[in-house]
């Protein structure tokens, strides 16, 4: 018999303002370091998505966000153990900035209809379905899984 299955959940924020969308250029983290990602983290114990979506925030961009401005998008099931929920928003306080400048190059506005090329392949998949009205996707399964 084996263990009940425990996945990692990891909370993904779009800031958006009129028809465009905030992304991070990643540096320096080993994983996707040159690409553009949403402003994202890991969901730690005892923490619910929404106040793990406004600490992400605040510690990655540097505005505050009320949990209550939070919509939820999109939930995206990475193979074989990630679980992504996916946030829109559109009201916070602070202008946002590279408030972690050892883990991001930069930061930029990006229309949403013209998203750049050399992003992370699992938020430009999420977004994508978001954009389409699309809930709920799987990522990177393979009959392997």
């Amino acid at each position: 018999m084996t263990g009940r299955f425990r996945a990692i959940v990891d909370v993904h924020v779009m800031l958006v303002r009129g028809d465009e969308l905030l992304l991070a250029r990643r540096e320096g983290t080993g994983y996707g370091d040159g690409l553009w990602h949403l402003p994202s983290g890991h969901l730690e114990e005892g923490e619910s998505v929404t106040a793990a979506a406004v600490r992400e925030a605040a510690e990655e961009i540097g505005v505050t966000i009320d949990p209550a401005d939070l919509t939820f998008a999109h939930v995206m099931h990475r193979a074989p153990e990630r679980v992504g929920l996916f946030f829109t928003v559109e009201k916070w306080t602070g202008e946002p900035y590279n408030a972690e400048p050892h883990k991001c190059s930069e930061i930029a506005w990006w229309p949403m209809a013209a998203l750049p090329p050399d992003m992370v392949a699992y938020p430009a998949a999420a977004i994508a379905e978001i954009l389409a009205g699309v809930p709920f996707a799987e990522h990177d399964w393979s009959t392997n899984h």
